[in-house]
């Protein structure tokens, strides 16, 4: 029997495993992933990393590798306006820099980050079991159980739910969700632009959904494009020309040239949060605890947060001699993270209401709100710190850069 199964083996499942078995060598840790092998060497994404985040992950010796692939956040610029406005006035900026002057977030390649870890998790002695789903969960009181794909029942003292908004470990236990459709869809995809971006993010709120300019290595950017779901399925599946040209209305010609460089995807937004974190033997972490808009860029950090919180709960109740997969002890987690998961999920759902219309009254309210942001430099800092995962006051520690 292992001491604790994760069930997932992306970015979120690797390092929960990875947290845990670090600070505890002597524990079982195994790893279920449903893709087979090389799945992940197919994902054309990038993800923002949250500077809290990038010391968790250098505690795991896995940013050094990363790092150079990455690119630092410089600025971040916020504007509020329709597609065809010849003029986009700016209302809010932020200086992307925090404490000792190191970026609040970095933009990182999915290929990049999941490879460090992978190679990390080798390196620890992590079996990784590809290609074979979970198809059922059993709690025996004492351990769960965990049915595969291939016939065979693997068991462990806690299982760790890593798989997705959709998770099929927390519908086989039970826990309920709280879940709404936001009716949009954001389209992803990689531009490639003549002039440098300087490593400057922008926000464009459009009447549709915010329109993302996230910076990447070289004349590149990820873009993250919301769009009403039936105008994102035709743009997805539209030429190249059509969807260039829709493209340079909402991207602007302040770098050059552009062109979509890599495949586009189209995924539908939502909320979901799950109404418990925990049951006896299982904790969620990731999105099988919650699924929020993407207009914060904040989906994968509180997923890093969540495996920081959880990682230092379970190996300070094995270093006191507990049975790590109680409800006694897994409840301390969920306190933990439950009111600011929450808090984000709330936050995002208003502004994503408050900024995807164009209603007037509407506009003129929240562009004096950004412009009085913009004027006041506490509270921009405030914000700044906020989004970076710097100002919290009970962090766990791998969120502060120390080993648990």
């Amino acid at each position: 029997m292992a001491d604790m199964i994760v069930v997932g083996g992306g970015y979120v499942g690797l390092s929960a495993a990875l947290a845990v078995k670090l600070a505890a060598p002597h524990l079982d840790i195994q790893v279920i992933e449903a893709a087979p092998q090389d799945q992940w060497k197919r994902d054309p994404r990038a993800s923002a990393i949250i500077s809290a985040a990038t010391k968790m992950l250098s505690v795991f010796g896995v940013w050094d590798e990363i790092a150079p692939q990455s690119q630092p956040i410089n600025k971040m610029i916020i504007t509020d306006s329709k597609a065809n406005d010849p003029v986009r006035p700016v209302f809010l900026t932020f200086d992307g820099t925090v404490e000792d002057g190191e970026p609040f977030a970095h933009m990182v390649p999915n290929v990049a980050m999941v490879g460090a870890l992978l190679k990390a998790a080798e390196k620890a002695g992590i079996p990784i079991h590809n290609d074979v789903r979970a198809t059922g969960f059993s709690n025996s009181g004492h351990q769960a159980d965990i049915t595969l794909s291939n016939g065979t029942t693997l068991s462990a003292r806690l299982v760790v739910a890593c798989d997705g908004v959709r998770s099929r470990i927390r519908d086989m236990a039970g826990i309920k969700t709280v879940t709404w459709a936001y009716g949009q869809s954001g389209i992803v995809t990689t531009v490639e632009h003549e002039r440098p971006h300087e490593g400057v993010a922008e926000e464009h709120f459009l009447p549709a959904g915010p329109f993302a300019i996230l910076p990447l290595t070289g004349n590149r950017s990820s873009l993250v494009w919301t769009e009403r779901t039936e105008d994102a399925d035709r743009l997805v599946a539209s030429d190249d020309l059509v969807f260039d040209t829709e493209l340079e209305r909402r991207f602007g010609h302040k770098l050059g040239a552009i062109r979509a460089s890599s495949d586009r995807r189209a995924f539908p937004l939502g909320l979901t949060l799950a109404r418990a974190f925990v049951a006896p033997r299982l904790a969620l972490a990731g999105d099988a605890a919650h699924g929020i808009h993407p207009i914060s860029g904040q989906g994968l950090n509180l997923g890093f947060k969540d495996v920081a919180a959880l990682a230092e709960t379970i190996v300070e109740a094995d270093r006191l001699g507990l049975d790590i997969g109680t409800i006694h002890v897994l409840e301390r987690y969920q306190t933990w993270r439950r009111f600011d998961t929450f808090r984000m999920g709330v936050t995002t759902d208003v502004l994503n209401r408050l900024f995807s219309n164009d209603v007037m009254p509407l506009r003129i309210a929240r562009d004096f709100g950004l412009g009085l942001v913009d004027r006041l430099p506490k509270l921009k800092n405030y914000f700044i710190a906020e989004a970076a995962g710097t100002n919290v006051a009970n962090n766990p520690k791998l969120l502060t850069g120390q080993a648990i």
